[in-house]
């Protein structure tokens, strides 16, 4: 004879359980502000370019590098044509 297989009940367990009518719209809302957690969304050509955030960061703090490293290159030329227009 076969034993009988009982059927689990179709249920969440309760530490899944969730009483939206508690919720508080926005609770971290203010926090996240003040942490400044930021979100960008590549483009799909761009994102196949980097393997990971890690990728984008270091490639982002060196194109802030050599725009420091080369800003006194294009504050010249315009300081100069200011001078020549004054």
């Amino acid at each position: 004879m076969k034993t009988k297989i009982k059927k689990k009940p179709d249920e969440l367990r309760p530490e899944y359980f969730f009483d939206y009518s508690k919720a508080i719209r926005g609770k971290y809302y203010k926090r996240i502000l003040e942490e400044g957690a930021n979100v960008v969304v590549l483009e799909p050509d761009i994102a196949k370019a980097f393997r990971d955030s890690a990728a984008v960061n270091q490639a982002l703090r060196s194109l802030l590098d050599l725009t420091d490293s080369t800003r006194h290159l294009t504050r010249s030329k315009a300081k100069a044509k200011k001078s020549a227009a004054g």
